[in-house]
């Protein structure tokens, strides 16, 4: 009897199904990206500047009046020899600052005119061209370079975890 309860503990354990957790994942992507235009200016203020030994000033400079859409303006000083015969030095100096922009608008994802002022750097849009991407069913990927200023990339992850 010890035996044929063996046997049949034996016969009953294999006949038990194994437990086993398979998952089985396949992930996928693509991401294709076409840069904007882009433009950064900083406005300069209008700069006077005098300076001098043994001279004398006649008439000052003068900065003119700042109005939408024009810059400052300047006339110069008019200055003398305070002492004839003696040595003098004289410097004067001015930078026109910006005038006052108009607003930029953006139309259909465009800025028809970027602002150009006294400090600008300024990027031009992408292009997309041929820009494409696809992954088959298999993961096989494809991806078609576009123009300048875009990126493409592609991600295919296959996974198997068993417990």
């Amino acid at each position: 009897m010890t035996r044929t309860l063996l046997v049949l503990g034996i016969t009953l354990a294999a006949a038990l199904p194994a437990k086993a957790d398979i998952t089985h994942k396949i992930q996928s992507s693509i991401q294709l990206q076409v840069d904007g235009a882009a433009s950064q200016a900083s406005r300069i203020g209008s700069t006077l500047s005098v300076s001098g030994s043994n001279v004398t000033l006649d008439t000052a400079p003068v900065l003119g009046t700042l109005t939408a859409g024009s810059a400052v303006g300047y006339t110069p000083g008019a200055y003398s020899i305070t002492t004839a015969g003696d040595a003098f030095s004289y410097s004067e100096s001015y930078i026109e600052g910006d005038a006052t922009p108009n607003d930029t608008t953006v139309s259909s994802g465009v800025v028809t005119s970027l602002p150009m002022l006294g400090n600008t750097t300024t990027t031009s849009g992408g292009v997309a061209g041929s820009l494409a991407g696809t992954i088959a069913s298999d993961g096989a990927m494809t991806i078609t370079a576009g123009g300048a200023g875009t990126t493409a990339t592609g991600q295919v992850v296959l996974s198997i975890e068993v417990d």
